[in-house]
């Protein structure tokens, strides 16, 4: 159990005027803060409602980015939306923002007390706490909950935080899960013909550190980041590429695959799966090898939300303008974050369909389920403060697989 100052908790329970909803419901706050937080196990996800086994997923909600310091009045129109299940993805609290020294700022968590009051503090917003007694969570982590900005393999609470993590969504203390490198996972709902597999990686754990750009290949990209060329560098790890591969192999008609970084876009020059090409085209050729249909991507991070297909790109220095395969579009629903103030998308993105808005969001995933794939079909929603659609992508199961090429004629 760890102390929280009166202003801390102040600053989760506190309704700001910058972040309106629309229907304000916050509770009062208490007339003295209590000094201290239970454990953030008593909130667990692991005790929340699921899914019914034998009934398919129709409404998935997700978010990610959500400061633990600041009020999150969204919660509320994720619980009116009424999913079935809710996908945090990364970013889930800013443990890595404390006070150092006096002055608060991002530096690595140098104690892992620091990761469990973010935690704690987590686990008493209002709108946590009712969306667990709405439906089941399931998570994955990004930098700023693993303990540190752009981390990975490198730094050195990595196992400690990952304990944490699993302490915090209810992993039983024997859990195999426990014993492996990193926090991925996998969950299959639905009955056969209506089964939906969420898929959720560990882009952190075994990741090599980023190169950054030269000035002159940096050019007119925001982020600092570089696209590496040394092929032994990882995003995984080769135990998580050999789980992967074992789930892309589970019966299923519906594949949720959710990376916390963007998998897609990569002009940005902020972290990406194209900060390793290789490793995304070992993803590609993957899905494909594996004959897994039915796949699309779910990202956070960017402080955005946009959509982003990949039908195939140019390999980067060939003359003949290779175009790197891909099994069919890969769809990538971007969702960042929880609670965001209102700024200019300037971020270039040749991938992008529709528009890109950087705003408190969360996403919607509706499976509208048909007799066939051709009649099966996904609207993937970003949603703004006020119930405002932000951009919406409908997909149809038939075109989530690999296309039988045309007949010759003879």
């Amino acid at each position: 159990m760890l102390s929280l100052a009166p202003t801390a908790l102040a600053l989760i329970l506190a309704a700001t005027s910058s972040q309106p909803t629309a229907a304000p419901t916050a509770a009062p706050a208490p007339a003295a803060a209590p000094s201290t937080l239970p454990s953030s196990r008593a909130f667990s996800p692991s005790t929340s409602p699921a899914p019914a086994a034998d009934r398919p997923l129709t409404r998935i909600a997700l978010g990610s980015c959500a400061r633990e310091r600041e009020a999150q009045p969204i919660w509320t129109e994720i619980v009116q939306a009424k999913p079935e299940l809710f996908l945090f993805i990364g970013d889930n609290h800013y443990a890595d923002f404390w006070e150092k020294n006096g002055k608060m700022g991002m530096y690595p968590v140098e104690t892992i007390d620091r990761i469990h009051e973010a935690y704690d503090m987590l686990a008493m917003q209002p709108g946590y706490q009712a969306i667990l007694k709405q439906c089941r969570v399931l998570a994955t982590w990004d930098d700023h909950d693993f303990g540190a900005n752009d981390a990975g393999r490198e730094y050195p609470l990595r196992e400690p935080s990952k304990q944490a993590f699993f302490n915090f969504y209810g992993i039983p203390t024997d859990s195999p899960l426990r014993q492996q490198p990193g926090i991925y996972s996998a969950h299959t709902f639905g009955p056969a013909g209506q089964r939906v597999q969420i898929i959720l990686l560990d882009t952190r754990f075994d990741r090599d550190k980023l190169e950054r750009a030269t000035p002159e290949a940096r050019g007119k990209r925001r982020g600092p980041y570089a696209a590496t060329t040394d092929t032994s560098k990882q995003l995984l790890g080769q135990q998580q590429w050999s789980w992967l591969e074992q789930q892309l192999r589970q019966p299923a008609d519906i594949r949720i695959i959710a990376s916390s970084i963007q998998v897609v876009a990569d002009e940005h020059g902020f972290e990406t799966w194209g900060n390793f090409p290789h490793e995304r085209q070992r993803l590609y050729t993957l899905i494909d090898s594996t004959n897994a249909s039915g796949v699309f991507f779910l990202s956070g991070d960017r402080h955005l939300t946009e959509i982003s297909a990949d039908r195939g790109r140019t390999q980067p220095g060939t003359s003949g303008g290779t175009t790197l395969p891909v099994p069919y579009t890969m769809w990538d629903f971007t969702s960042s974050g929880i609670n965001l103030k209102n700024a200019e998308v300037t971020d270039i993105n040749t991938f992008r369909v529709g528009p890109a808005r950087r705003q408190t969001t969360y996403g919607l995933i509706d499976i509208t389920w048909g007799p066939t794939p051709e009649q099966t079909r996904i609207d993937l929603s970003a949603m703004g403060e006020s119930k405002q659609l932000l951009t919406r992508q409908t997909l149809f199961l038939a075109d989530l697989r690999k296309q039988l090429a045309a007949p010759t004629k003879p």
